[in-house]
């Protein structure tokens, strides 16, 4: 870890906690900050913060109070969740106060350079892909970020021989200063998260941020299929290393006659690739530039695809039950993620489906029901994704309470040879706190089927 000064005797507020905030404000103290900590949820409900308060940081729980922005702080280190509406991040705007998420607090802190994945969807697989291509590679990679492991605490322990790879959300970047990728991925750009951000044109804006502190020494890893994503390379001053699925471009990652190519190198045939369906090309382009870029030899490359059963959540592959396939896309919340989910299959599909209802309807899911057999839907939306159902003529429509009995159902429905995918279109927390707790439901569910 890097010995910084630049916190030491100020008065920072860490605001809201989960595994971000609890890791910013241990490593504030550590630095020599002044450091209070303000979380929503009461102190007694509150095993975090009971934990900071044991270390001598100052905890005030159960609420945001605004009077607090008048004690002469200079930083807030913001919760990635917590939109920039609130009245504590405005009324720190109106003061001149900066204010970052701990993104930024493990950049500053980190030996290591940085590999940096975000985009709207594709950003977990690209990142564990990258991880598990540069640890077959020997390259001492650690994951962090929005994956599951909190940046600021993976930072402390990373040294010059480590690279980080990290999974950004634009939630994420839009709390950054410094922060640059040695390289960056930028796999897709979709309409996503707008009740956070208000407007698209601020969506992009927060995910042009993972490029903006790069320089010519740097790699930016782009989808040239997407103009948006064009639009903002346009913008970097780091080296554009391009992939595309369907064009075959005279550098970066691209497909052709069945191979996989890399600056016009053959890497491996795409037939021996082992995860399922054409979105996820994308992410295996972008996760092979990135590998080449970090001087991973070919041989380790096709060692990951070959085998790489996806991440858990994503298509994940459950298991088979008198033959049927069982796939977990509990991560899809949104229309696009679970038609790239839908596309990946050949087999009859049976779609468990449904979740909080963000005021859209389901339209654009039309198209891509014609091979799906039988819709079992739950939670807030069911009836908007039955209407949609009914239009693209599926006759086999249930409607149940979750989604451990919509696993029952879709049994029921079955038959030989068909696929039971839960891949919901919609964010879990009508019914759920994650969409990981929504999964495992769903995995528990068919192992009590086995």
């Amino acid at each position: 870890m890097k010995e910084i000064n630049r916190y030491r005797h100020k008065k920072i507020l860490v605001l809201g906690l989960a595994k971000s905030g609890v890791a910013a404000a241990s490593l504030l103290h550590k630095l020599g900050a002044f450091v209070t900590v303000n979380d929503f949820k009461p102190l007694a409900e509150n095993p975090e913060a009971q934990g900071l308060l044991e270390q001598g940081i100052t905890v005030i729980c159960g609420g945001h109070p605004i009077e607090l922005l008048e004690e002469g702080f200079e930083l807030i280190v913001k919760n990635p969740g917590i939109p920039y509406h609130n009245p504590m991040i405005k009324g720190a705007e109106e003061k001149g106060i900066p204010v970052i998420t701990e993104v930024e607090l493990a950049y500053q802190i980190s030996e290591a350079p940085f590999i940096g994945i975000t985009g709207t969807n594709g950003k977990t697989t690209t990142t564990t892909l990258v991880f598990e291509m540069l640890r077959a590679g020997s390259k001492k990679p650690i994951i962090a970020g929005n994956i599951g492991t909190v940046a600021s605490e993976v930072a402390q322990d990373a040294t010059v021989e480590n690279q980080i790879v990290i999974e950004l959300s634009s939630f994420q970047l839009m709390g950054i200063q410094e922060f640059r990728p040695r390289i960056a991925i930028l796999t897709n750009l979709y309409d996503a998260h707008l009740d956070y951000h208000g407007t698209r044109e601020e969506y992009h804006a927060a995910k042009a941020n993972i490029t903006v502190n790069q320089t010519s020494s740097d790699y930016f890893i782009v989808n040239a299929d997407q103009d948006k994503v064009m639009e903002t390379a346009a913008g970097s001053k780091a080296k554009i290393i391009p992939f595309s699925t369907t064009k075959e471009l005279t550098e970066g990652a691209y497909v052709r006659g069945g191979w996989i190519y890399f600056n016009s190198e053959k890497v491996m045939q795409r037939k021996d690739v082992s995860l399922p369906g054409a979105h996820n090309l994308e992410n295996i382009l972008s996760s092979v530039a990135a590998a080449k870029l970090s001087d991973v030899g070919n041989e380790a490359i096709l060692d990951v695809l070959s085998t790489f059963a996806g991440v858990k959540h994503r298509l994940q592959y459950v298991g088979e039950f008198q033959s049927r396939k069982f796939y977990n896309d509990s991560k899809a919340t949104n229309i696009l993620a679970t038609k790239n989910a839908i596309s990946a299959f050949s087999d009859p599909v049976i779609l468990l489906a449904g979740g909080l209802d963000r005021g859209n309807g389901f339209e654009e899911l039309i198209p891509s029901l014609n091979h799906v057999k039988a819709l079992v839907s739950f939670g807030q939306t069911a009836e908007k994704i039955e209407v949609a159902a009914l239009e693209a003529g599926i006759k086999t429509i249930e409607r149940v309470d979750n989604v451990e009995k919509a696993v029952q159902s879709a049994y029921k429905l079955s038959e030989p040879g068909d696929v039971i995918l839960l891949s919901p279109a919609c964010a879990s927390w009508d019914q759920y706190k994650t969409f990981e707790v929504r999964g495992d439901m769903f995995i528990d569910a068919v192992h009590k089927l086995k």
